[in-house]
């Protein structure tokens, strides 16, 4: 924004259109979008606009646009962080996991057994 704002300035004043620091304090602050209406009141309110150089300006909303940058990229990896699920664990005694293989074996044997004897 303030680079794209000097060259315009900068091009006014080569057809000899000049402004005041006041002034161009002043459009900054206009130029600026709605989120960023508290910290304009906050700077109209706690300094004077008529003395205020335009460096100071620029650090001001730079500091106040990395405060903005930091509380959104803080908010992203809460976001981003990965929830833990903790599942309840169980366990099959491996008696009762043989003896279910055992039944299943033994009542295949006793299928081909019926059929044999039906056929045969």
């Amino acid at each position: 924004l303030f680079v794209r704002f000097t060259n315009v300035i900068n091009s006014l004043q080569s057809l000899n259109k000049c402004y005041t620091n006041s002034e161009i304090v002043r459009k900054i602050l206009r130029c600026l979008p709605k989120s960023w209406m508290p910290k304009v009141t906050a700077i109209e309110e706690a300094k004077d606009l008529n003395t205020l150089p335009l460096e100071e300006l620029l650090g001001s909303l730079m500091t106040h646009e990395m405060t903005i940058k930091k509380h959104e990229d803080d908010e992203e990896q809460d976001k981003n962080k990965k929830k833990v699920i903790a599942f309840k664990s169980s366990t099959t005694d491996s008696s009762e996991k043989d003896s279910d293989d055992e039944m299943a074996l033994i009542t295949r044997r006793f299928k081909k057994y019926l059929a044999k004897k039906k056929f045969g």
